[in-house]
């Protein structure tokens, strides 16, 4: 069974930075994009950054966080991160990792079939 187990959250001021980590269970790993979504309260999930299964070249982003968040992977590791620079109280949300559907590499969270249990984030002013 696949799971993702992110970590890394936590509480910093605004101008920190983070790094989150995602843990993906089994050989579901491999030949997949992946990618990292956000919810605010009372907001709906939105996407943040995806990665290819090749990673390099192969990233996208959010305009709200281009520039100051960056996606990596670790394939030999099956793990997913995502630095988080110059925290702004508005990036304050739960943080989920996610795998994309087979040869999906999108933004829209359909696109996802596996998701972790998210990490708060939360960017005090």
């Amino acid at each position: 069974q696949v799971q993702l187990v992110e970590s890394g959250g936590g509480l910093v001021q605004a101008g920190d930075s983070l790094r989150l980590s995602c843990a993906v269970s089994g050989r579901t790993f491999s030949g997949y994009a992946m990618g990292w979504f956000r919810q605010a309260p009372g907001k709906e999930r939105e996407f943040v950054a995806v990665i290819s299964w090749s990673g390099g070249s192969g990233t996208r982003y959010a305009e709200s966080v281009e520039g100051r968040f960056t996606i990596s992977r670790d394939n030999t590791k099956n793990l997913v991160y995502l630095q988080m620079n110059s925290l702004k109280p508005e990036d304050t949300a739960v943080y989920y990792c996610a795998r994309a559907r087979s040869g999906y590499s999108g933004i829209y969270s359909n696109g996802y079939d596996r998701w972790g249990q998210g990490t708060q984030v939360t960017v005090s002013s």
